[in-house]
């Protein structure tokens, strides 16, 4: 049997989904290993991800959620299952080749806490943003429920909230919640607007759905989303030109609060148009990648900070190739890391512990298949 015949490629129910997550993780990695070493990305990568992240939860989630003890097991289970052990595994590495890290540091890391504490050291750079999907995982379910007994609205509201109150908590001058700064940029409070652009676009798809088809004729939605995402990575690059006391507050205003809105459409025009950018987005390569995306998202600066940098540029001598071989490189390696271990690990755990539903992780948004 072929290693790759459990990923069931083409069989995705939202495929040019997959795709953006392939798509992100290598702009990403471009970001951290630019061609240019002064080359600078003004995109706001991780909203994509965060408001995709939104949108899984709630569309995964949201029909079959209840506040017990079976099921909030169940919910949590699935969620370490698929992303705790690629993290653990890659984690425990980091740390083998960075010796005398203190055990603060350790036991932050290992917990997924360690983006809640101003001045942590990040053994793996890109966790941080793991720690803000952890704090809305957490949150999920409670806002889920509150939109079902009432409205969006309301748990929007509660997410504002929290905002506020993790604001007040940052002018302490304690390491928790650090400064203003530090919540905005870097914790689930300040990004909190990016994952509830995906839950509403999950709302509105699943009302869709009841009514029958989502397709949609010509490509409207999306061409307008890519360009309210071309006008703000525009107005981002002019904001860089300015002095940094002049920009700060416009970088967070657009790429907290402003760019989901634009990505929640570009969303809703991939789910339901069929374009060139659906198509290519769509097809098994972008498939296959995005699901490796993952474990590619915090394997590549392992990479391109212990073997790409120190050993291999200084032997090619071309940075160009360079970066091209790491990117290939990577990309190898986070595929065959998710087919041997990410996936029959998370299979395992959710055996293990009876959470085998079919709309578990990623899973649910890969297959056709209904929650039980």
């Amino acid at each position: 049997m072929s290693i790759f015949s459990h990923i069931r490629l083409g069989s995705e129910k939202y495929p040019a989904l997959t795709g953006i997550r392939a798509l992100g993780a290598t702009v990403i990695f471009f970001d951290h290993f630019p061609i240019s070493p002064d080359a600078h990305n003004t995109l706001n990568v991780m909203a994509f991800f965060f408001t995709l992240s939104g949108f899984l939860i709630v569309r995964i989630y949201y029909e079959q959620v209840k506040f017990n003890v079976d099921w909030l097991t169940k919910y949590f289970v699935n969620r370490f299952a698929r992303i705790y052990p690629v993290y653990f595994l890659l984690l425990s590495i980091a740390l083998c080749l960075q010796p005398g890290v203190s055990p603060w540091t350790v036991m932050a890391n290992y917990t997924l806490t360690h983006a809640l504490f101003h001045g942590t050291q990040l053994i793996i750079e890109p966790s941080w943003s793991l720690t803000v999907e952890e704090c809305f995982y957490f949150l999920a379910p409670c806002f889920m429920i509150l939109a079902k007994r009432s409205n969006f609205w309301l748990p929007f509201a509660v997410g504002w909230i929290l905002l506020s109150a993790a604001l007040l908590i940052s002018k302490l001058g304690i390491a928790f919640l650090g400064t203003p700064g530090f919540v905005l940029s870097i914790t689930y409070f300040g990004h909190f607007a990016e994952f509830f652009a995906g839950f509403y676009l999950a709302l509105a798809l699943m009302r869709r759905e009841k009514r029958g088809s989502i397709g949609a004729t010509g490509g409207k939605h999306t061409a307008a989303g890519v360009a309210g995402v071309s006008l703000l990575v525009f107005a981002m690059a002019v904001v860089y030109r300015q002095s940094p006391r002049h920009w700060y507050s416009m970088v967070i205003l657009i790429n907290n609060f402003l760019i989901p809105f634009p990505i929640a459409l570009l969303y809703w025009g991939l789910l339901r148009e069929k374009t060139l950018l659906s198509r290519l987005l769509s097809n098994h390569l972008s498939g296959l990648l995005g699901r490796s995306s993952y474990s590619f998202y915090l394997l590549h600066t392992l990479v391109i900070n212990y073997l790409a940098i120190p050993l291999l540029l200084p032997r090619i001598g071309s940075r160009l190739l360079c970066v091209l071989i790491t990117l290939i490189v990577t990309w190898s390696v986070s595929v065959l890391l998710f087919v041997f271990y990410e996936e029959p690990v998370n299979i395992f755990i959710r055996r293990m512990f009876r959470s085998k539903d079919a709309t578990v992780g990623m899973l649910a948004t890969l297959f056709q298949v209904k929650p039980r």
